[in-house]
C-alpha cells in the first residue's frame, strides 16, 4: 500500500503553522458559542468532528440561537459551505490520482486553510506527485483539525468562564481573512467579494441571515460576468 512522502507531510506542517494562532481562539469560541446554546459536550464534539467547517457550524448555532426554522438552518449552512464543492474540483486534478484511501482522508481534512496553501504550492511546483501533493494537504490539515478539536473542546469545558472583554471574537474574521487574501489574484474575485460585502451589509435587516444567501448568490453572478467580460476583452486584443 502506498504511503505519505514525509517530508511533504513536513513541509505542510510547517506551513500551516501561522493558522493555528487564528484557528485556536476560532475553535474555543465555537466551543462556548455551542455550550450556551444548550449543545452537551457530547453534541459539541460530534457537531465539530463530524461537520469540521468552523464558519457554517457558527452560522447553523447562531441561527438555532435565533429559532429560526430548520430548513433556513440546514440551508444557510449548505450554503455557507457550498464553496467545498468548488475547492474539491479545483484539487481534482492535483489528488485525483492518489489512492483511494489518501483522497477519502483528503475528503474529509478539506477546509479552507488546507485548500488555499496547497492551490499555492500546487502552482508553484506543479511536478509534484500526487501522493507528494496529498501528502503536503494533509500535512496541513491534520494538525489544524486536531487544533480545531482540542481548541473546541476547552471552549465547551470552559463555557462562560471566559471573559466576554477578552475579544476572542476577533479570530472570525481574522482567520478568514487570512485565507482568502491571497486568493484575491483576479478582478473577478475582487468584484465577487466587493459584492458579497456589500450585499451582505445592505441586506442585513432579512430575516435569520437569508441576505447572506441573497448576496452570495448576486456575487457569484457577478464574478462569472466579470470573468466573461475579461475573456471576452483578452479575445479581442
Amino acid at each position: 500500500m502506498a504511503s505519505l512522502n514525509t517530508s511533504q507531510f513536513k513541509r505542510g506542517i510547517f506551513d500551516g503553522l501561522p493558522f493555528h494562532l487564528v484557528l485556536v481562539p476560532f475553535g474555543a469560541i465555537f466551543g462556548v458559542i455551542a455550550t450556551e446554546a444548550g449543545l452537551n459536550l457530547v453534541q459539541v464534539m460530534g457537531f465539530t468532528v463530524l461537520v469540521i467547517a468552523g464558519a457554517a457550524q457558527l452560522t447553523a448555532l447562531q441561527l438555532m440561537l435565533d429559532n429560526a426554522p430548520t430548513l433556513v438552518v440546514i440551508v444557510t449552512a449548505l450554503a455557507v459551505n457550498l464553496r467545498m464543492a468548488m475547492y474539491s474540483a479545483s484539487l481534482v486534478p492535483h489528488l485525483g490520482p492518489a489512492p483511494f484511501w489518501m483522497r477519502a482522508l483528503a475528503a474529509y481534512f478539506l477546509f479552507d486553510q488546507p485548500y488555499a496553501l496547497s492551490s499555492i504550492a500546487f502552482e508553484k511546483e506543479p511536478s509534484r506527485t500526487a501522493i507528494e501533493k496529498v501528502s503536503y494537504f494533509l500535512g496541513v490539515g491534520i494538525p489544524l483539525a486536531i487544533s480545531w478539536y482540542v481548541a473546541t473542546l476547552a471552549g465547551a469545558l470552559l463555557g462562560e468562564r471566559i471573559p466576554a472583554q477578552m475579544g476572542v471574537d476577533f479570530a472570525v474574521p481574522l482567520t478568514f481573512i487570512a485565507v482568502v487574501a491571497p486568493m484575491m489574484r483576479t478582478v473577478a474575485h475582487v468584484a465577487t467579494a466587493l459584492t458579497s460585502v456589500v450585499l451582505v451589509i445592505a441586506l442585513s435587516f432579512m430575516p435569520y441571515g437569508s441576505g447572506l444567501l441573497v448576496a452570495a448568490l448576486i456575487a457569484l453572478f457577478v464574478g462569472a460576468q466579470v470573468e466573461l467580460w475579461v475573456e471576452k476583452r483578452k479575445a479581442r486584443s
